[in-house]
């Protein structure tokens, strides 16, 4: 029946953030190309997303943040160096029907299906296609006059070679494809751009599998960015899949030689890969670290994403953990190392992450992600105060009234995220021979002490029956 009826969409005033929390950059293989990052909102659709970004992973991963909460997303595309594999599986076809090969670079990991739904030759015969392994499937059309059908946004062209019999309805031919990846100098191109962004953000997410090689350039590169660009990020990387056939014990030891290549409290690796019903509905093995950006992006710095009581992923989302062969066992093993997984409790329904682990060197005060992105707001929040105090004058006959009142300016965010509860407290403070050094060097030397909220890891319980009777 004829009627009104309205549709709310959310989330279209979160872009509203201007202090970097909780927006993150993504870097990650795309055959977009522009020479701007790309921004995605948290209300953008899929149909959008792909739209700016391709069918690419660099799209699937932002689309895992965009559902787990993400309100901004700075997106970097680089064009991939390392082209994916094409694998063509046996057709299912009468003997006589005609063939169908294809060419080209995946874009990303596609399951490519070739139905012919209509007998004959070329011009004559009809056909649908599916590139997700056969969950959808096109509109039927006609097989083209020219043999070449170009399989929009995949990179990919199928060639249909009918021979003298043409095909026969239900002939199928299938493809598995990997997804490009990116080489060290990819990445590394992609972390060259975030020096000219100036909106602020807190993590950049390098998206696809990587080994400690990149990790190591990585660390580098995020030095590089605090220390020279004055940008305080938390790097998000995914570590290397367990090989085809490779024990659990194995794998740890894998990962256990790859850590010590890096010893940075700004580096997180994920290792947890799951079965993850994505925003497209499609089910997909992924890492993942884009899940994980999505969680940041909902949860104030100070806290843990892995509190149980407040950040859950469901079973109908992440389906389960992979490989399977993980057990708890492994799985706290790999934690222990300092890597980021997720993990089940008995007792709760879905799954959780098991610690946020930081890539730091032994003793760390920043072991964990709600350590660093606290201290990285810190940073961000005080250098924006302090930078309205450059080239200020000071009373040098009565100096101690006009310093106190610059450190006040100065700790005032420091203040705020106390009223927030992100810290517990802070304090700015000037050595005794501050004003002596603003007079010879022209600089105010300060200190910032602040005490982090504290965070339960474990509770112990002890039980037992009471005897009222007792004496």
């Amino acid at each position: 029946m004829n009627d009104v009826i309205h549709t709310v969409t959310d989330g279209l005033t979160a872009d509203k953030n201007t202090s970097g929390t909780g927006v993150h950059i993504k870097i990650g293989a795309s055959p977009v190309q522009g020479s701007e990052p790309v921004i995605i909102s948290g209300s953008h659709k899929t149909e959008y997303i792909t739209k700016c970004l391709g069918l690419s992973p660099l799209r699937d991963a932002v689309m895992d943040s965009v559902e787990n909460g993400a309100a901004k997303i700075i997106c970097i595309p680089v064009t991939p160096s390392a082209d994916g594999v094409v694998k063509a599986l046996e057709p299912v076809k009468a003997d006589d029907s005609g063939t169908v090969t294809i060419d080209g670079s995946p874009n990303n990991s596609f399951g490519i299906i070739i139905r012919i739904t209509g007998r004959g030759t070329l011009n004559t015969a009809a056909f649908k296609y599916s590139i997700n392994g056969g969950h959808t499937f096109s509109e039927e059309q006609a097989v083209p006059l020219s043999g070449q059908f170009e399989l929009p946004d995949t990179g990919m062209t199928v060639s249909f070679v009918p021979g003298d019999h043409g095909y026969e309805v239900d002939d199928t031919y299938s493809w598995q494809t990997t997804a490009p990846t990116l080489t060290n100098a990819d990445v590394l191109k992609g972390i060259n751009q975030i020096k000219g962004i100036k909106q602020e953000a807190e993590l950049v997410h390098v998206v696809g599998e990587c080994t400690a090689d990149t990790w190591a350039m990585v660390s580098a590169m995020q030095a590089e960015l605090q220390e020279q660009y004055h940008k305080p990020l938390m790097f998000v990387v995914e570590a290397f899949k367990m090989n085809a056939g490779e024990s659990a014990d194995d794998y740890a030891a894998a990962l256990k030689e790859a850590r010590r290549s890096v010893k940075n409290y700004q580096l997180q690796v994920v290792v947890s890969r799951v079965l993850y019903s994505g925003m497209d509905g499609l089910n997909r093995d992924t890492n993942a670290a884009g899940i994980v950006c999505g969680l940041y992006a909902r949860t104030a710095v100070h806290k843990s994403i892995g509190e149980t009581a407040a950040v859950y992923l469901s079973e109908s989302k992440v389906l389960k953990h992979l490989p399977e062969s993980l057990d708890d066992d492994s799985i706290d093993d790999i934690d222990g190392m300092g890597y980021l997984t997720l993990r089940q409790y008995d007792g709760l329904a879905g799954y959780y992450i098991n610690n946020a682990r930081m890539m730091g060197p032994d003793g760390t005060d920043y072991r964990y992600a709600e350590e660093v992105r606290t201290l990285n707001k810190v940073i961000r929040e005080t250098r924006k105060t302090a930078l309205l105090q450059l080239q200020s004058d000071i009373d040098l006959e009565k100096p101690e009234a006009d310093l106190k009142a610059k450190i006040l300016f100065i700790q005032a965010p420091l203040d705020q995220m106390v009223a927030d509860r992100e810290i517990s407290s802070a304090e700015v403070t000037a050595p005794d021979d501050a004003v002596e050094t603003i007079i010879t060097e022209g600089t105010l030397r300060l200190t910032i002490r602040y005490v982090q909220r504290g965070i339960i890891r474990n509770i112990e319980i002890d039980v037992g029956r009471r005897n009222p009777y007792a004496s």
